[in-house]
């Protein structure tokens, strides 16, 4: 007898593995399936850390979110018995009027977030380890800070397995299909049921999407540890996490943990990916270049040779803003894709979202700027359609 549940979550990364936890908080049978172990290193969610912020100068709408998933993050840690949400403070610089600086004082006062206005001569305790340009803004957001990436991934499975989740990893999704009010998913192992699906596949959506062609891009994003010769970088020494908008790409990074290096890596750019399964995962040494001028120009205390790396992927939408929405030809699958490297932090409330798509077809929360219908994306999916024909 085939097994049924209530939902079934495709993919188990960030974006999947909250969307298990908070289907098996409301109670829901459900299953979570992927293709590889938890919080594995071949996808989108892996690399230690990541930064948690509230101005966000992507789009002052996110800030809502952000807002719920700080209250998120701090119930999982207390559900967990984890620490997982390290507020160490934030950097941001750049050109005045820039997409960074602009943006997060724009989110801060829309939305009432505390943002400190600094100059590169003054920047105060704890971040005397940066070098900041000359004519460059700057800003620092103390309640901003990183994630413990793979402890966030472990803690979402955990406690949903410990309300009742099912969990089958080292199983990879061939195809689903919709039968009548019943959704069949085949794996590579067995065929399951359900009355709802999440498909949270991260650079895999367009495989797992084959009957809906989303304007999605992947593309290979190499990050780097490098040595320190200062404490001043250390994060026990109130060191913050940073953000730079130069001339010639975005960077950004992580205060030293261990007390030896540092973790940066280069947020414009990355060379696409046509089969996430294949990226190479070799990392070769022009792949630091321009990363390595950030460090000599902006943290003197940095060596700029790296002595770690690892290679992540980032999945785009034109516009660089995530998908979150029903499938328009399906009332209870609920899609999530593009984050774009920008999307980790948002995981327990857009795990909430999808839950609250995938069974109820609809969410209390302000999501509407992240329709697959909006122009950006219709748009581009209709070129692409049209290319095609």
């Amino acid at each position: 007898m085939t097994p049924r549940f209530d939902c079934i979550v495709l993919g188990l990364g960030g974006f999947g593995s909250a969307a298990l936890y908070h289907a098996a908080r409301r109670g829901l049978s459900v299953l979570g399936l992927d293709q590889y172990p938890i919080a594995h290193d071949l996808g989108s969610s892996h690399g230690e850390t990541r930064i948690i912020r509230k101005a966000y100068f992507e789009h002052p709408d996110y800030v809502p979110l952000l807002l719920r998933a700080y209250e998120l993050w701090r119930d999982l840690e207390g559900v967990e018995g984890r620490f997982l949400m390290h507020l160490c403070g934030l950097l941001l610089a750049g050109p005045p009027e820039g997409e960074t600086v602009a943006g997060a004082r724009l989110a801060a006062d829309v939305h009432g977030v505390t943002l400190h206005d600094l100059t590169r001569n003054s920047l105060g305790p704890g971040l005397s380890g940066f070098r900041i340009p000359e004519n460059f803004g700057v800003v620092h957001e103390p309640a901003a800070g990183f994630l413990k990436v793979e402890s966030c991934i472990h803690a979402h499975v955990d406690a949903a397995i410990r309300t009742g989740a099912n969990v089958a990893t080292d199983e990879a999704v061939l195809d689903w299909s919709c039968l009548g009010r019943t959704f069949r998913v085949r794996t590579s192992r067995d065929e399951y049921e359900s009355a709802a699906l999440i498909l949270a596949a991260g650079a895999w959506t367009s495989k797992i999407l084959f009957n809906l062609a989303l304007p999605l891009e992947v593309v290979r994003k190499p990050q780097f540890w490098f040595p320190v010769r200062s404490q001043v970088y250390a994060e026990d020494q109130g060191a913050p996490c940073f953000y730079f908008e130069m001339p010639y790409g975005l960077f950004y990074g992580f205060p030293s943990r261990d007390g030896a290096t540092l973790k940066a890596a280069e947020h414009s750019g990355g060379d696409p990916v046509a089969d996430p399964a294949r990226v190479d995962r070799t990392v070769y040494p022009g792949d630091s270049n321009s990363l390595a001028r950030f460090v000599r120009e902006c943290l003197p205390e940095v060596d700029p040779a790296p002595t770690r790396s690892s290679v992540c992927m980032y999945t785009l939408t034109p516009d660089r803003h995530f998908i979150v929405d029903r499938h328009p030809q399906h009332e209870h699958v609920a899609v999530a894709a593009g984050f774009s490297g920008h999307g980790f932090k948002f995981t327990p409330v857009i795990g909430e979202v999808l839950v609250d798509l995938a069974i109820d077809g609809r969410t209390r929360h302000p999501i509407e700027f992240l329709s697959a219908r909006r122009d950006a994306i219709a748009h581009a999916t209709g070129k692409a359609a049209g290319n095609d024909g």
